[in-house]
């Protein structure tokens, strides 16, 4: 039988984990009642990168072909602010409507759902 016997020293060991957190102004957005012929409406989301690494979209994907997604490109540095843009098109498609776009980024949490809604008048 073999016996080990061993002083081991305890060391604290912090772990600086850096967080990517980021804060939306508004993760909706109303279009109200608007004609068909009005063509394309367009709402922007903007938010700011809240935590103390670079905030990175990695992918933005809209519920439908009907709505357009535009977004900040470049990695959003602590403190400063990025955009997403949802453009959405009435022509023949007079009613209400509802979509969503949603947005994956390296932030916690990494998923964001933004949504659009409004009234199409036909022509």
């Amino acid at each position: 039988m073999i016996s080990l016997t061993a002083n081991a020293q305890q060391e604290e060991v912090t772990v600086s984990q850096e967080e990517v957190t980021v804060s939306w102004d508004k993760t909706s957005h109303d279009f109200g009642t608007f004609q068909e012929e009005s063509g394309k409406q367009t709402a922007t989301f903007t938010f700011k990168n809240t935590g103390s690494e670079n905030m990175v979209i990695t992918n933005v994907r809209s519920s439908c072909g009907c709505t357009s997604p535009d977004w900040t490109k470049t990695p959003v540095k602590p403190g400063e602010e990025g955009y997403v843009k949802a453009t959405y098109n009435p022509t023949n498609r007079p009613g209400k409507f509802a979509k969503s776009i949603t947005v994956t980024t390296n932030a916690t949490p990494s998923t964001t759902v933004l949504r659009i809604n409004g009234n199409v008048t036909p022509e």
